[in-house]
């Protein structure tokens, strides 16, 4: 089929990666990797921060979904920005926003300093996956991309394993301030190799100069990028695959464990990471099929959301006042699938959009999961303050948003294929009369 060849053509100008590129991206995804363990440090220190600022579920919630606010609504300006300014200095601004916000998480004295150092930690966390994203593109083949991605989500992913495994101890070890200051280091850290070594793309691949007009420019990229149904249709798909992995991981998943579950945080603290250990073998095995066989995306999408619901369903409405160990086991495991099917958003978008337009086209499509993550977040809270804590009640939220989803998925679905297949033809017969 047409769709299963076209992602193996090699473009003109394509990058040669090898080990060079393996190098210089891998400083882009160890920026990220820090950035996601400042991102769910929190997941693992809810109940802790509850206690430590004397707030309630909703006011807890806000922590994330501030966090998360701030990350959605950055995600088109950092588009530009990575388009427009290089990954190197948006990366460099990132890991410094992120590392000022950890610290200041650290050392807050009152909710409301807390709340400001999340927008900042939340700031700084928006511009890392999409640079990493654009450094990808820029280092490695174009058919290297859904294997890409998904490689650097693994790393992001082992990022959260390091906040369910270490941070959770040390808090229990060393205590709030110390392990937030402590971990505030790695920032340092990564940002050294980043300012010395990172190169935005190898020589002789600079990318075209782009004309750039201030706000009418950013309208242009905006709206062209957004036309595209393989633009939307990425979003529609991030929206709806990662959101219920996210809320569980980033604030919920501890206490509807510890408190609804009658588990111990140790127990907990194993399951959540199942969902991390999941997630980084799921993400190879969907790369590699996605690299081989393009039209497997939607199903992989689909398929993973409705497995989640399934699952979602039958662990909260479970006819006992506590769902056996095994069906929480499964949830979690099937939970480590949402992170990868939401990659398959950006191979989507990808190739809908010239190289010019594609941090903008990254940004549109990353806003969809946060969004939705953003939205059950503060659901949930709100549910359980009004339930008196009744997590079904609160967790059933999460199919609105899934249903939404699915209904858009399917709108733009066959719209999105006819668009991407007349792509494919203009590449090839680009590809022939390019001069040797």
């Amino acid at each position: 089929m047409s769709s299963a060849a076209a992602p193996t053509l090699s473009l003109p100008g394509d990058p040669p990666g090898g080990r060079r590129a393996a190098w210089v991206w891998g400083i882009g995804v160890a920026v990220y990797f820090v950035a996601i363990i400042f991102r769910t440090s929190l997941g693992v220190a809810g109940l802790d921060a509850a206690d430590r600022f004397d707030v309630n579920a909703s006011a807890l919630s806000t922590f994330s979904i501030l966090q998360l606010l701030v990350y959605a609504g950055m995600q088109i300006p950092v588009g530009l920005m990575v388009d427009r300014l290089g990954t190197k200095r948006v990366l460099t601004i990132g890991a410094v926003l992120f590392t000022v916000g950890q610290l200041g998480f650290a050392l807050s004295p009152s909710y409301g300093m807390a709340l400001a150092a999340r927008v900042l930690l939340g700031c700084g966390d928006a511009m890392t996956f999409i640079s990493v994203l654009r450094l990808g593109s820029r280092w490695f083949p174009a058919r290297r991309g859904p294997l890409i991605a998904q490689v650097a989500a693994l790393f992001g992913m082992a990022g959260n394993l390091v906040s369910t495994l270490f941070i959770a101890r040390a808090l229990h070890s060393f205590g709030w301030t110390t392990t937030f200051v402590g971990s505030a280091l790695a920032g340092v850290v990564v940002l050294i190799p980043l300012l010395l070594f990172l190169k935005d793309h190898p020589e002789g691949h600079e990318p075209p100069p782009a004309e750039h007009t201030g706000a009418a420019y950013v309208r242009r990229q905006i709206a062209a990028a957004w036309r595209e149904p393989g633009t939307r249709l990425g979003m529609w798909v991030h929206f709806t695959t990662q959101f219920p992995a996210m809320v569980f991981l980033l604030l919920w998943g501890m206490p509807f464990l510890v408190e609804a579950q009658g588990l111990s945080r140790a127990t907990a603290g194993t399951l959540l990471t199942l969902v991390v250990v999941s997630n980084m073998v799921v993400g190879l095995v969907f790369g590699q099929i996605i690299a081989r066989h393009h039209e497997a995306r939607a199903p992989i999408a689909l398929g993973t959301v409705a497995t989640t619901a399934f699952l979602w369903a039958c662990a909260i409405f479970y006819p006992a006042d506590q769902t056996p160990m095994w069906l929480l086991t499964v949830l979690c495991v099937v939970l480590g699938a949402c992170g990868p099917a939401s990659m398959v958003g950006f191979d989507f978008a990808r190739p809908a959009n010239p190289p010019e337009r594609q941090g903008t086209a990254s940004g549109i499509v990353n806003m969809g999961g946060f969004i939705a993550s953003m939205t059950t977040l503060f659901a949930v809270g709100v549910l359980l303050d009004a339930t008196g804590g009744n997590y079904r009640v609160a967790f059933a939220s999460v199919f609105v948003l899934e249903a939404l989803g699915v209904a858009q998925i399917l709108r733009l679905r066959r719209r999105a294929a006819v668009r991407e297949r007349d792509h494919h033809v203009v590449s090839r017969v680009e590809a022939v009369h390019v001069p040797a």
